[in-house]
């Protein structure tokens, strides 16, 4: 409780520092980050204001992946899918082509889980490693990803990112390579140097720092 009433005084003074700015769009990238700045009141704290994510601000702003996409890829969707304005299935297909499969079950890290209880986690990724077979099988049978080779799977959320990593070398015939969604975008419309740029860009001067 403390820790939420320092964080909303923190984003009043951010307001208040910032009241020269109509800030009407705070965009997120965590589904549980979305669900706590939600009881923020952040409409009260810069009037007018929405949350969203950013794959679905992407999206409403009509940046795809578009003839760049259509590569077969695997989606796992988040327990705490920071997608909420339509069916994040939709919004994936939408931004990286209709060449995407969802995956279904937990990946096993579900925040701390991972490491306060292994035991558990462990049960819950021996099912996700038979899912994630089904979905390369399913991938490749599809002429959407080669008979031999990786395959990427595709997620919205921090925490899953790291669990999916953990099965790098569980397919039978390639590597597992996770990714953020929005990631693979930046990577397949910027280039493959679009970080290093960017905090070039952002380091000489193209973010503007404000001290609170």
């Amino acid at each position: 409780e403390k820790m939420i009433t320092d964080n909303r005084v923190l984003f009043h003074r951010v307001a208040n520092t910032l009241n020269y700015l109509d800030i009407k769009t705070v965009v997120v990238s965590c589904g549980t980050c979305y669900d706590q700045l939600q009881g923020y009141q952040f409409d009260k704290i810069f009037p007018g204001c929405r949350i969203i994510d950013i794959h679905e601000y992407l999206l409403e702003k009509g940046i795809t992946l578009g003839d760049a996409g259509g590569g077969g890829y695997l989606y796992h969707d988040p327990c705490h899918s920071p997608m909420k304005l339509q069916d994040p299935m939709k919004t994936v297909k939408a931004l990286v082509g209709e060449g995407v499969q969802k995956n279904d079950r937990c990946c096993g890290e579900s925040g701390t889980l991972g490491v306060t209880r292994p035991d558990i986690s462990t049960q819950i990724r021996f099912r996700k490693e038979e899912e994630l077979k089904k979905g390369e099988a399913a991938l490749r049978a599809s002429g959407k990803a080669p008979a031999q080779g990786d395959v990427k799977i595709l997620t919205s959320c921090p925490s899953c990112l790291q669990g999916l990593s953990r099965y790098g070398n569980d397919l039978n015939n390639g590597l597992l390579e996770a990714d953020y969604i929005v990631v693979e975008m930046a990577r397949k419309i910027l280039g493959e140097q679009w970080l290093p740029e960017y905090v070039a860009v952002a380091n000489a001067g193209g973010i503007e720092r404000v001290l609170v």
